[in-house]
């Protein structure tokens, strides 16, 4: 790959995607993100200013050329989670994705996004991914969309998304190779379970190592660190305490006795809620997806899988494979989660990044 392979990125949040492109050598010419605390994070990590504003306000002549355009629009108008309404301004993040396409002409573009785009409807009751295929066409590229699974790179997570990849030469391009899976098939690693991630990392706030990298993954995370930042336990109700303290690892609201569960979870049990509902991690398994809530233990399989608390933002990041040295910027908790919870990973974007080399 040539040095001056240069990258716009768009959406750029707190930097995921962005960071496993950096690792690989690429040039970033230029980064737009919404919200403040993220850019700020952007800044911190990067060195580079993000342009911090509504994409949709930017003009786009300003945007400079480069080989390859990154991004992943925001997620809540598709994700399997949500309410989808129709109009949603988030939705609309999408075109603005290829409005720029057309004006930056990188040679190959990279577009993120979760699993639920690929039902959404638009108000005819056409699949949405059907419409940004044929933009995509229409703007000059062969494209390919893959799905892919986070724990088969080496990420400590079950995370699956989906990756629209096209190129202006024509070709389509394939998914990078998996390193993992999940039981060492094909003679690849083992997807990396919650211990093998986290039980390096001392009891909070601690800001010293507990004990030396116990895994490969620990290693790498701990690489150029100096320590452990971003590491208090979330808060807790008494209810929720006690709640935590039933669950086994592994576990979810099913394991809560009645006598001390709340309507909610009474209900889960007698019409089935999700399963990672008060989940909690095992310490052989790989953790599910994180969301932008894990400072809550309702939303998802959040406990830690030795004590009873929930995981700290920076177990978090260590889920999400942030290494160590990675500092987050917010002024306010909630969005120190969504940093996290939005992210890509950047070990899933480092083989994206050393597997577009060749294309290049």
């Amino acid at each position: 790959m040539k040095k001056d392979n240069k990258i716009v990125s768009l959406f750029s949040g707190c930097g995921g995607l962005d960071l496993g492109f950096h690792k690989q050598g690429y040039k970033l010419l230029w980064a737009n993100e919404f919200i403040p605390d993220f850019c700020d994070t952007f800044e911190k990590n990067f060195h580079i200013k993000p342009v911090c504003e509504d994409i949709q306000n930017i003009n786009v002549s300003k945007i400079p050329k480069a080989d390859l355009l990154i991004g992943g629009p925001p997620c809540q108008s598709f994700s399997l989670l949500g309410k989808r309404k129709e109009g949603d301004k988030r939705g609309n993040m999408v075109w603005e994705y290829i409005r720029v396409l057309k004006k930056v002409k990188p040679r190959i573009f990279l577009f993120e996004n979760v699993v639920g785009l690929k039902s959404m409807k638009n108000k005819n009751g056409a699949l949405v991914i059907d419409d940004l295929k044929r933009a995509f066409e229409r703007a000059g590229y062969a494209i390919n969309m893959h799905i892919l699974n986070s724990a088969d790179y080496g990420v400590p997570q079950r995370r699956r998304r989906v990756f629209i990849v096209g190129s202006s030469k024509g070709e389509k391009i394939d998914a990078p190779k998996a390193t993992h899976s999940e039981y060492g098939e094909k003679g690849l690693k083992k997807w990396v379970t919650a211990a093998e991630a986290l039980s390096d990392l001392s009891d909070p706030p601690s800001v010293k190592y507990k004990f030396s990298p116990r895994s490969d993954f620990q290693k790498l995370m701990r690489r150029k660190s100096t320590g452990i930042f971003h590491h208090d336990v979330p808060y807790a109700s008494n209810k929720d305490k006690e709640i935590i303290k039933s669950v086994k690892p592994g576990g979810n609201y099913m394991d809560v006795p009645d006598n001390i569960a709340t309507k909610r979870i009474l209900n889960f049990k007698k019409t089935g809620g999700r399963t990672t509902t008060y989940g909690r991690l095992h310490p052989n398994k790989t953790p599910y997806t994180l969301n932008t809530h894990f400072n809550r233990p309702n939303v998802g399989c959040n406990i830690h899988y030795k004590y009873d608390r929930l995981i700290t933002i920076r177990e978090g990041l260590r889920i999400q494979s942030f290494p160590d040295w990675f500092t987050l910027v917010s002024k306010n908790k909630k969005n120190y989660y969504a940093q996290v919870g939005n992210a890509v990973p950047p070990l899933l974007a480092e083989a994206w990044a050393k597997h577009l080399k060749k294309y290049l």
